[in-house]
């Protein structure tokens, strides 16, 4: 028994999922399948429950800081076990719901694991199915970690499922899901440590604002412990004993923080005739497959369809959709792509840091500073809040924005779209925003240091 189709996607995430719409809508005959629940990791086991945890902590934060400055009275706490019901209420309805919304739009969906037996051709559940068009969606995975006794660390999706939160839980590897898991059990009651084998985490934003967050992050009681990798986990009278390069401690929970690779082992993607790598299938600019022109690779799974971002993966889905329908015709670009670390206070970053801009020679400068007594800190009595932003000398665009402090997650998505659609700062400056608002501080971070220490008069 076999079935055709002019698309079969792998992969129900938002890269997939995209990609199948947008094919099913133009009339194609679509099929789509996964070995996982229906949804993909973002609305399932990713960004959505964790922020849905987030929300509490930040709560909880926000009460306590109010709290410390006597404007409220009483106490707030994390109720883990209705945390997890709430953030169910979210999490379940979603492999069915997205079942639903498959059928609706005739695309046909197969639960289990396709796996290539040729170019053209995959073999799910014992059928044989071929198709013009193939497209990996199978989002990341966590990265295999080798020392002995990985098998007793936890991944992401375990810790978001837990039922009640230990007392300690120890981190392997200091990237956002770290962080901002240890942030939620500091705020929740739990003892967190993070081990991170880099002389610095969060490596990829920018250096000066990690080290404020870092800080601020310790100060909750967070052991943060640099420059040592893991070495072994084994399981104790007290939950389990780590060890990192001579550091041991012992932690009732360890979970894996240590990245992520694409989830592509299951495809036997060189039956296909499919280039890949560990960072990814091999893809041109139209994210085509460059040795198997009837497969694409969007989200986690390509190799180089840009940042591991959910809004990405599904513009990716996108951009597939479009080349499978009209031919080759639409290249994929990536200026101005924000990205947030759900701490409290969160730390955000777009476009280049400054020490690629130093290692590139650009000619640029720079608008920063502490904005702790800033109107828009001081209100919710936020201690830790900086920013840095770097400016075309010549074109006066935005080259690169870096905020730490309450908005963040608001303000990045400002400087992106400054960014995507090449606003200038000079631009920025003038533009009249609704005051007090987090957004009003965007055109003080852009301008020079009279115009700063104006905003902290007004303060």
């Amino acid at each position: 028994m076999s079935a055709h189709f002019d698309a079969f996607i792998i992969g129900t995430g938002s890269a997939g999922s995209s990609a199948a719409f947008a094919c099913a809508k133009a009339g194609l005959k679509v099929a789509i399948c996964d070995n996982l629940p229906f949804g993909g990791t973002c609305a399932l086991r990713g960004c959505d429950p964790k922020k849905v945890l987030v929300a509490a902590e930040e709560t909880v934060d926000l009460f306590r800081r109010m709290q410390s400055a006597d404007t409220v009275n009483g106490g707030a706490e994390i109720d883990w076990p209705g945390l997890m019901k709430f953030k169910r209420s979210f999490t379940d309805p979603v492999p069915a719901d997205r079942e639903r919304a498959y059928a609706d739009s005739k695309i046909a969906s197969f639960h289990g694991t396709g796996t290539f037996t040729s170019p053209d051709s995959l073999c799910l559940n014992g059928q044989k199915v071929t198709a013009e068009h193939f497209v990996i969606a199978t989002g990341a995975r966590p990265r295999p970690l080798s020392f002995p006794g990985a098998e007793h660390v936890l991944d992401s999706t375990a810790f978001l499922e837990l039922e009640t939160l230990p007392k300690h839980v120890v981190f392997v590897g200091g990237g956002y899901i770290s962080f901002e898991f240890a942030h939620i059990c500091a705020r929740a009651g739990s003892k967190a440590t993070i081990i991170h084998r880099g002389k610095r985490p969060l490596e990829k934003f920018d250096a000066s604002l990690v080290q404020r967050l870092t800080d601020a992050t310790r100060s909750l009681g967070v052991d943060i412990i640099l420059d040592a990798a893991v070495t072994s986990v084994e399981p104790s009278d007290e939950g389990f004993l780590v060890d990192a390069n001579g550091h041991q401690m012992n932690g009732d929970l360890v979970v894996h923080g240590a990245g992520r690779l694409p989830a592509l082992a299951d495809l036997d993607v060189r039956q296909g005739g499919i280039a890949a790598t560990e960072k990814g299938i091999t893809i041109n600019t139209y994210l085509q497959s460059t040795t198997n022109p009837r497969v694409y690779a969007a989200g986690d799974a390509a190799d180089s369809s840009g940042p591991p971002l959910t809004p990405v993966a599904d513009y990716t889905g996108s951009v597939v959709a479009e080349n499978i329908i009209r031919g080759n015709s639409k290249s994929v670009t990536f200026k101005g792509i924000p990205s947030v670390v759900f701490t409290t206070p969160a730390l955000g970053a777009v476009g280049v840091t400054q020490e690629y801009a130093d290692a590139h020679d650009f000619k640029y400068r720079i608008s920063q500073g502490d904005s702790s007594q800033w109107y828009s800190s001081r209100r919710v009595n936020e201690k830790t809040a900086a920013y840095k932003v770097l400016i075309d000398e010549t074109s006066e665009e935005v080259m690169g924005a870096h905020v730490l402090g309450p908005g963040t997650e608001e303000l990045i998505n400002l400087f992106a779209l400054a960014m995507q659609f090449g606003i200038k700062s000079t631009q920025i400056g003038e533009a009249i925003l609704a005051y007090p608002t987090y957004g009003s501080d965007l055109s003080y971070m852009t301008q020079n240091l009279q115009a700063r220490e104006l905003h902290s008069s007004r303060a």
